[in-house]
């Protein structure tokens, strides 16, 4: 070969190597604007699932307050703990045996978790701050790979079971499970959106990382007209009765006549929403707006002002009481057997005479006395935002036979729920008118702004003004001279009726043998009132089954209370004398120097004055008995400081 060719193949072959290179070189660059251009999300996608796990999140639930703005239910941050099986270093087993004391699952089920083939599994959900800072420990101190925390919102209820049944309990997916947490769930829900958690190559969350999204807006916040004071002097009150009269089931409600407002509602048995886990199915029922029974005695009012507005009875007919009237059939009796002779209404139902009422039913006959039922509202939900309200049954008046009026007269054969028979009775109280039960006051924005109020709402005129009143009047007596005197609140004028009622068998028709509700529903004072009370003791086990001894008690220690907190003055005015000497008014207390306040004599002043003496000066009373006081453990003229417990006896 000459010497001339050989810089032609040398020119040849790097003409042929520079092609393959720009050939080369053009497959890349059109891979590359392949990639980053035309499929570009799926290459991030590809890269993404690498390094990340996408979760959802859930904002904040909205707060639940009492109506002066204390929080009844409320959102905490609290951790969770997460695994990514494919970042782990140790055995599944080791890492189970280190963290087990501290999670909810047991160290089989952790095991299986971890050996998942899978870059993301819950450990545990909403962990308690002390069991989250051990698993931390451990995860520092042994180096886990694989394992980390995300914060996630919990519901938290700071009152413990303080009014329990209304609020209701909420799930770990933030779903509400009861309640108004159930309710209410679509209002109260914070906003749900996706969360990429960026990891390292140690499966370590990177929360800084740009691919973190935004926390969705938290849910609206709800207003209760529940007063959590008023709800724990329900409460307390309950649970009193629980321990002395041991029955199955016992409610309470108390509600504002005028407007229809919830202030408290309590049930017993109960359960703590923190920890509903270790609730019982009947630990969470809402009886005071579920439960259905027959009212007894505590219905008659409603009978005896159908009469009234229909005009078939007036306050003075006369009725000859023998103790017996017969009705399809069917012999009715006084609850103890015994004719009261000629009474008027007043005596009918201070004294609570059956046969007066049954006669008083069938005078009036059953076409009317179930238009008046309705006009209560009986035999329908009251709407209240409430879940499981029960609607009661009633007759049909076009089938009603003779005993079935008398038997509806006394409060038998029908059945109620409690809350009726609260906003019927309020309707007595609110000279006629029915208003409509609510729980929510109003709904709040997330900025805290208000979106919408509830408003007062007027279900029509049940009785007219004048029926109610001669009502009103009429049970005042019933608590003040009859069956109802141990709801009797010194110095104040308070109405109602006791109950007691047998027990319906749901199962097989009739009655239980020796089982009773025993009730007592008033409101007050009379003059101009706040309150509708209603207390139900569902089977009482221990001593009497009369509502007028066991349930007005404890609506009596309520409404003393309530009076109180409202600070309602007294509507009785007493002139006590002393020797010779009329003595109208206690010193105003003043205090010492060392803010001690001087204790006069007390002998002589009535009941009311004393207390009020004693709330004034700051001072804890501690009576004994009622009437007038005779004597004080706390001598005339000594010192006493705030928060001090007085003593004062009296006599009727």
């Amino acid at each position: 070969m000459d010497n001339k060719s050989r810089p032609q193949r040398f020119n040849n072959r790097g003409f042929g190597l520079l092609a393959v290179l720009i050939m080369v070189a053009g497959v890349l660059v059109l891979r590359l604007f392949f990639l980053q251009i035309v499929d570009t999300s799926d290459l991030e996608a590809k890269n993404l699932s690498q390094v990340q796990v996408d979760r959802k999140l859930q904002s904040p639930r909205g707060t639940i307050y009492d109506r002066h703005g204390s929080p009844l239910a409320m959102s905490v941050v609290t951790k969770s703990l997460y695994a990514d099986p494919q970042m782990l270093k140790k055995n599944p087993e080791d890492i189970a045996e280190l963290v087990a004391p501290y999670v909810s699952i047991s160290k089989e089920a952790i095991v299986e978790n971890l050996k998942e083939d899978t870059a993301f599994v819950w450990l545990d959900r909403m962990m308690e701050p002390d069991k989250s800072k051990a698993v931390e420990k451990i995860i520092e101190d042994e180096k886990l790979e694989g394992l980390n925390f995300v914060e996630e919102s919990k519901r938290y209820y700071p009152n413990g079971n303080l009014a329990a049944q209304v609020l209701g309990f909420v799930g770990t997916e933030d779903k509400g499970l009861d309640g108004l947490e159930m309710v209410l769930d679509d209002e109260l829900k914070g906003g749900l959106t996706k969360e990429v958690v960026a990891t390292d190559r140690k499966g370590n969350a990177i929360f800084g990382s740009v691919l973190a999204q935004y926390l969705p807006d938290k849910g609206k916040s709800v207003t209760l007209t529940i007063d959590a004071t008023v709800q724990f002097i329900a409460e307390r009150a309950l649970e009193q009765a629980m321990v002395d009269i041991k029955p199955a089931h016992a409610s309470v409600i108390v509600m504002d006549p005028k407007t229809g407002e919830i202030l408290a509602m309590a049930n017993r048995p109960t359960y703590d929403p923190n920890h509903y886990d270790k609730g019982k199915e009947q630990d969470f029922k809402n009886i005071a707006v579920t439960n259905l029974y027959e009212p007894g005695s505590t219905f008659k009012p409603i009978i005896a002002s159908a009469a009234l507005a229909s005009g078939k009875w007036t306050v003075d007919t006369v009725y000859n009481d023998t103790g017996s009237i017969m009705a399809s059939g069917h012999v009715m009796q006084n609850w103890n057997g015994e004719g009261y002779g000629k009474v008027r209404l007043l005596e009918i139902l201070k004294f609570s005479i059956n046969t007066g009422m049954a006669r008083l039913g069938l005078t009036t006959g059953p076409e009317i006395l179930s238009e008046y039922v309705h006009k209560y509202g009986f035999g329908q939900p009251t709407g209240i935002e409430l879940p499981g309200e029960g609607e009661g049954l009633l007759f049909n008046p076009e089938e009603m036979a003779d005993i079935d009026t008398a038997s509806m007269s006394i409060g038998q054969g029908i059945a109620v729920t409690p809350l009726q028979m609260v906003r019927a009775f309020g309707a007595i109280a609110n000279g006629g008118i029915l208003m409509k039960p609510h729980i929510v006051k109003a709904y709040n924005n997330p900025d805290g702004t208000v979106a919408s109020e509830t408003q007062t709402e007027s279900q029509g005129q049940a009785i007219p003004e004048n029926v109610a009143s001669t009502i009103v009047d009429i049970l005042e007596k019933e608590v003040s001279e009859g069956g109802g005197n141990k709801a009797m609140v010194e110095g104040y004028h308070f109405g109602g009726k006791t109950g007691t009622a047998q027990k319906l068998n749901t199962e097989y028709g009739g009655y239980l043998d020796g089982r009773y509700i025993a009730s007592f529903i008033g409101f007050g004072p009379v003059e101009d009132p706040k309150f509708v009370v209603l207390v139900a003791i569902d089977d009482p086990s221990n001593g009497s089954i009369y509502g007028g001894q066991i349930a007005a008690p404890v609506f009596k220690d309520i409404m003393s209370q309530l009076v109180r907190y409202y600070q309602i003055s007294p509507s009785v005015k007493e002139e006590v004398k002393v020797g010779a000497t009329t003595v109208q008014t206690l010193p105003n207390p003043s205090k010492n120097s060392d803010g001690s306040v001087t204790l006069p004599n007390f002998a002589g002043f009535p009941y009311g004055a004393v207390r009020d003496w004693l709330n004034e000066a700051g001072l804890y009373f501690k009576p004994d008995g009622t009437g007038n006081a005779i004597s004080q453990d706390e001598a005339p003229g000594s010192a006493a400081f705030p928060g001090d417990a007085i003593t004062v006896h009296f006599v009727r």
